[in-house]
Order: C-alpha cells, then structure tokens, then sequence
C-alpha cells in the first residue's frame, strides 16, 4: 500500500513539473518569435487582408500585452492553479472547450494508427523470432530499417502521390468520411510497426533461445503451447514499454501528419495557434501533451508489471 502512494505521489509531483516546465518554455518559445503578436492576433481574427494598425492596436489594449510577458505568464499560472486553462486570445472561447473538441479526432486518428501497427509488427516480428537468421528475417531487417528512416512528412507526401494522385485510390485530404483515415492512419503506423516488429523479434528470439523455452518443450509442450504460454507474455513486457515510449514520437507525428492532410485535430490547430500568436492555446495544447506523457508511461508500468513474469507478486 504504501509503495503504491509513493509511487502516486511520484506521478503527481511529476505531473506538476511537466506542467511547469512545459508551460514556461512553451511561454518563452512563443515570446522568441518575430513579428507584432498583436497583428497576428488582429490577422487570426479578421483575416490578414482586414488587419490594419488601428485593428492590431485593439487587440493590444484589448488583451492588455503592453503588461509585458511576466504578467501574463504569472497570469497563466494563477488560472491553471483553478484548473482554468485559460481563453483564446483568437476565438475567444475557452482553450479546454477548443481542445477537448479537437482532442477526439487526434484520439481518433492515433487510435487507429496504434491498432494498426499493432496488427502489423508484433506477428511479424514473432514469426521473424522463431525464425531467426532465416530469409524473412533478414528481409524484415531490410524493410523496417527503411520504414524507420523516412520521416514522417515524406512518408505522408510519397502515400499521397502514390494513392491519391497517380492511382486515385484514395482522397489526398479532408475529413468525416472512412477513405479519409487510410492515408494519415498508415503515415503515423508504418513507422511504429517496422519499430515493434524489430523489438518483438528480437524478444522472441531471445527467448527462443532461453533454457526455459527448452525445458518447456522439454516437458512435452507443444510449439504452440510454448509460444502461448510462455512467449507471448515475455514478448508483451518490451513492446508496452516501446509504445508507452513512442508516444512522444506519435504525438509529434500527429502535429505533422494533421497539418500535411488537413485533419482538425489537436496537432492542426497548435499550428494555427503558433502562427496566430494564441499564446494560451498553445499552452494549453503542449500541457495537455506533457501530462499525456506522464500518464501513458504510468498506465504502461502498470500494465508491464502485470505482464512481466518477474513482477508477479510484487
């Protein structure tokens, strides 16, 4: 009991220095970039051919920034402590409204590209792992290398020419209907799939390999029996770790892909926000991906030491 408060109180006292952190240097990043903030507001709000002096010198004495950035970062803080995220110095409306209505086609989106990555590299990996130094093995090598070390803009890029432009497949953008998911869903999960399946056959052959795969057969087991009863559970531990660690990455692509397919989500608006100068916006949306963070590495020890068979008990 007490290890499991020490371990909350962990979380929570890490919860509150990403939130900190994350805050003040999303807050002086914001500060470091050239131009008036208040044009670019003037333009997020009325368009960039309305914007005149007299409409930049409103937002000014509207939102006060002549106050200067101590102030309004003191000011951030003082709301966040009453768990207020803030207003939109764009919209006007609540920065927790604007992101829990982008937030769920972001969840969507990588939701899916998380399911699919799993369908995809963990089998592949296992097969690779019982068969290691075979030729499907060494082609898997050669393939997830490459999927690996393309970025995700031009893996996006090359699926839109390819699918949409020279084959019509698919539409090249947009949002609501199913053929809408395919191209960013497959951006963001070929990536993640070469990476899982690298790790799953490299735990699978290790344990392959392990005297207790040997005593298992040993004992009479089938091939299935040693793979359902012993394999899969050692293989899970490393890939829930990998995932809980690439949710930065999947977070990060998740800003490139929305902004290169035009999706409404979270990633799509922090870019708008950034150009628009929204400083509580993006505050908000950078926190919300720091505690992100915090959280899925904290579901992900729970689930590995449920998982891993050295942690039974404790």
């Amino acid at each position: 009991m007490s290890g499991a408060l020490s371990q909350l109180g962990f979380r929570l006292a890490q919860a509150l220095g990403v939130a900190l952190v994350v805050g003040l240097l999303s807050f002086l990043m914001m500060q470091a970039l050239p131009g008036d903030a208040a044009f670019r507001i003037a333009a997020g709000r009325y368009g960039y051919d309305l914007v005149t002096a007299e409409a930049a010198a409103g937002v000014r004495a509207e939102l006060g920034l002549d106050r200067g950035p101590l102030a309004a970062f003191l000011g951030w803080m003082a709301d966040l402590a009453r768990l207020n995220l803030g207003t939109s110095l764009v919209s006007g409306e609540r920065v927790a409204e604007e992101i829990a209505h982008q937030l769920g086609a972001s969840l969507h989106l990588a939701g899916a590209a998380l399911a699919l990555s799993l369908l995809i590299g963990p089998p592949l990996g296992l097969w690779a792992g019982l068969h290691a130094g075979g030729r499907f093995d060494r082609a898997l090598l050669v393939a997830s290398a490459a999927f690996r070390s393309v970025p995700q803009f031009l893996m996006g890029l090359v699926l839109i020419v390819v699918l949409a432009v020279q084959f019509r497949l698919l539409p090249a953008a947009g949002h609501g209907a199913p053929a809408h998911f395919v191209l960013p869903t497959l951006t963001l999960a070929l990536g993640l799939a070469a990476a899982s399946a690298r790790i799953t056959r490299d735990a699978m052959a290790r344990i392959e390999a392990s005297p207790q795969h040997a005593f298992a057969r040993w004992k009479g087991l089938s091939e299935r029996q040693v793979l359902w009863r012993h394999g899969l559970r050692n293989v899970a531990a490393p890939v829930l770790t990998f995932l809980g660690m690439q949710f930065v990455t999947l977070a990060e692509g998740v800003v490139v892909v929305e902004t290169i397919f035009g999706w409404p989500g979270i990633g799509h608006a922090l870019i708008h926000a950034v150009l628009h100068r929204d400083v509580p916006m993006v505050q908000g949306t950078a926190l919300l991906m720091g505690l992100g963070f915090v959280l899925v590495n904290a579901l992900t020890d729970v689930a590995v030491r449920r998982i891993d068979p050295r942690g039974v008990g404790q």
